[in-house]
């Protein structure tokens, strides 16, 4: 199929590969435009950028799609097909109404639940037992569409967002590969999004990344897996500067009781408001991510220290 591309992080380029080796037509790639990034913040092209680059695709990074320029630009392609994923802009009518077959976006949740910016942290942070990705008709509501195509995965106790996420970027790129055809043929059924059990993923704020001790070890425990490995859920431990923001990236919970955040062994036993969690992982500032083995080697916090 002669198809466009849209879409911007990691999780978008798995698809993308998957489509290449497919081997589709990708005329033309839209992806964000270039940003700030690393630690001198110079402009790089995002990951779906860089990897279209690499195969001599034609790459647009507009920072609107709105405009009527862009529209007839994208009109102008004639594809078959838009496939859309994390691309990171709300297309209107005259983008969707374009291909001929139309577009078509891949969303890593089990629809209606958790529509928007983030599905994969909202859907581990919340304790979901179940999720995965489906193929949808994009529609101008948020995440409306028909549903054409669906795999699912289980999410463990010891899932983060990012084994969730790595294991949907190859589900959703298999779906892809598998259900295009069947669109084109118009074998595809489309199954409309139910009323009921509608949630939205809302993008993850800074605020919500401090660990709050008070809470239960189980909600603790998924903000942790939840925003792991990005932004990181943190909290402030004593040091020799005072006081050292460190990253939780893994933890389990545990049968225990004490003052919430008060470490509870020299193992990271941490209490919380009713039970404790275990820390497995950890980041410090300017540090690479430790086994908590390693982690307390460099950067003690034995029993009786009290966390912020």
């Amino acid at each position: 199929m002669r198809l466009a591309f849209l879409g911007t992080p990691d999780f978008a380029v798995v698809s993308l590969a998957a489509l290449l080796e497919a081997g589709h037509d990708i005329v033309c790639v839209y992806s964000q435009p270039p940003a700030p990034r690393g630690r001198g913040q110079a402009l790089r092209p995002s990951p779906v950028h860089a990897f279209a680059e690499s195969h001599g695709l034609q790459v647009r990074t507009p920072k609107s799609m709105k405009p009527d320029e862009e529209i007839a630009a994208f009109a102008a392609l004639e594809v078959d097909a838009a496939v859309v994923v994390a691309f990171g802009q709300i297309l209107k009518p005259g983008i969707l109404d374009a291909p001929r077959l139309g577009c078509f976006n891949l969303h890593g949740s089990l629809l209606p639940r958790w529509r928007g910016a983030a599905p994969i942290q909202r859907a581990v942070m919340a304790g979901d037992a179940m999720t995965g990705v489906q193929v949808m008709r994009m529609s101008e509501g948020l995440d409306e569409g028909a549903v054409l195509a669906t795999a699912t995965t289980r999410i463990s106790q010891y899932d983060t967002a990012g084994t969730v996420h790595d294991r949907l970027a190859e589900l959703g790129a298999k779906l892809l590969v598998e259900t295009l055809p069947k669109i084109e043929a118009g074998d595809a059924v489309e199954t409309p999004q139910s009323e009921e059990g509608v949630t939205y993923a809302r993008k993850i704020t800074s605020a919500e990344a401090r660990i709050d001790w008070s809470m239960s070890a189980e909600a603790v425990d998924r903000q942790i897996r939840g925003l792991s490995p990005f932004p990181g859920a943190w909290f402030e431990a004593p040091s020799s500067r005072g006081t050292t923001r460190v990253k939780a990236l893994l933890s389990r919970v545990e049968d225990a009781d004490g003052a919430p955040g008060q470490v509870l062994d020299d193992q990271l036993l941490i209490a919380c408001g009713e039970g404790a969690v275990r820390l497995l992982e950890l980041q410090r500032e300017g540090r690479g991510r430790q086994a908590s083995e390693e982690f307390v080697r460099g950067f003690a916090l034995p029993a009786g220290t009290a966390l912020a």
